[in-house]
């Protein structure tokens, strides 16, 4: 049997901002500026930070993701949701209903979120001929293998599959720490 292995990357808090809420934080016509291209064509970190308030603290300094989407969601771990005051329900990425919200405040303004704070839910990233391989399709939900001295199954992992995806396990800070996992890793994907 062949072991199909999926390298891991770990999910820091990060905020995917409107252009309207860019506007209001930054500025009239504000524009993104790329710090670093990430795994996923046209995905990148940017220069930018903001800080997120809630009911019991502060996270400071959290950076923005470009480009800029539809609507601003803000994806913290658990353990930061304590820092807050809030209990960001474990979610798909953009799917933000029900959710809690926080204070935004950036260089020029504030907003004020009603909603878009998540603990985004694991998931692997797939090119379609990657999925061909793992004879997986969009929106299949697979276990994925930890091997070592903290080795554990990830349960219910999205697979998400685009001929633009680029192949790559995504979970959040909690997570990699509880397995002592690393960008890059490699784990076992199991049907």
């Amino acid at each position: 049997m062949t072991v199909k292995s999926v390298p891991v990357g770990i999910s820091n808090r990060h905020i995917h901002i409107s252009k309207v809420d860019l506007d209001i934080l930054f500025g009239e016509g504000y524009e993104l500026t790329n710090y670093i291209n990430l795994s996923q064509p046209g995905q990148y970190a940017t220069h930018e930070k903001v800080d997120i308030v809630g009911p019991k603290g502060t996270l400071k300094s959290v950076r923005i993701l470009g480009p800029t989407r539809k609507e601003t969601q803000v994806e913290i771990s658990i353990t930061d949701g304590f820092v807050l005051g809030v209990n960001p329900p474990v979610r798909d990425s953009g799917d933000i209903n029900d959710s809690p919200g926080a204070k935004i405040v950036g260089p020029k303004g504030e907003v004020i979120l009603q909603k878009g704070i998540i603990a985004a839910a694991r998931h692997i990233h797939m090119h379609t001929k990657d999925a061909e391989n793992f004879d997986v399709k969009d929106t299949d939900i697979v276990n994925v293998k930890v091997g070592g001295k903290r080795g554990l199954v990830f349960d219910n992992v999205l697979v998400r599959v685009h001929p633009t995806y680029a192949l790559e396990m995504h979970i959040d800070i909690d997570e990699a720490n509880a397995a002592r996992l690393k960008n890059g890793d490699k784990l076992e994907m199991i049907k």
